[in-house]
């Protein structure tokens, strides 16, 4: 059976050379798929932002909510592949959402069950959109055996 994982996104990107960058990735994806899914942003307001991922993620059984924040645990390619396959084959339902402008409040920092940071460098979220994208398919390849991540 083939498994989705859903990337949470506030915003929408706008750019259509990131656009393509991102299509090129997704279209490669099969099991796991990577659905993108836009909230519209709030503009200076982290708890607007987080009620409504949480709202959109409420429907998941067996959730594993997963924050990309600069605070969050760093993993290399490797070890962030067996990490995400590990929730996957244990029949989670794997949300990561990347916050708005002002990151992530407190209510939806309280009820995450991990934080992921990509990097000690701070990136657009438009950047760390596809940034995650790619790492999400160079872990599938990893998982695959596939000679991408060589």
């Amino acid at each position: 059976m083939a498994s989705q994982v859903d990337l949470i996104v506030l915003g929408k990107l706008k750019d259509k050379n990131l656009q393509a960058i991102e299509e090129d990735y997704l279209k490669r994806l099969k099991n796991p798929s990577l659905n993108i899914i836009e909230l519209k942003a709030q503009a200076e307001d982290r708890l607007s932002e987080g009620k409504a991922i949480l709202k959109k993620v409420s429907e998941h059984k067996n959730l594993h909510l997963v924050l990309l924040t600069e605070d969050g645990k760093e993993h290399d390619s490797i070890k962030f592949s067996q990490w995400m396959f590990d929730k996957i084959d244990n029949g989670k339902k794997v949300v990561f959402a990347i916050g708005g402008a002002e990151g992530h409040g407190e209510e939806i920092r309280s009820q995450c069950h991990d934080k992921i940071s990509l990097s000690k460098l701070t990136f657009p979220h438009k950047l760390a959109r596809i940034i995650f994208v790619e790492q999400f398919y160079r872990a599938v390849t990893i998982k695959e055996g596939h000679p991408y991540h060589n």
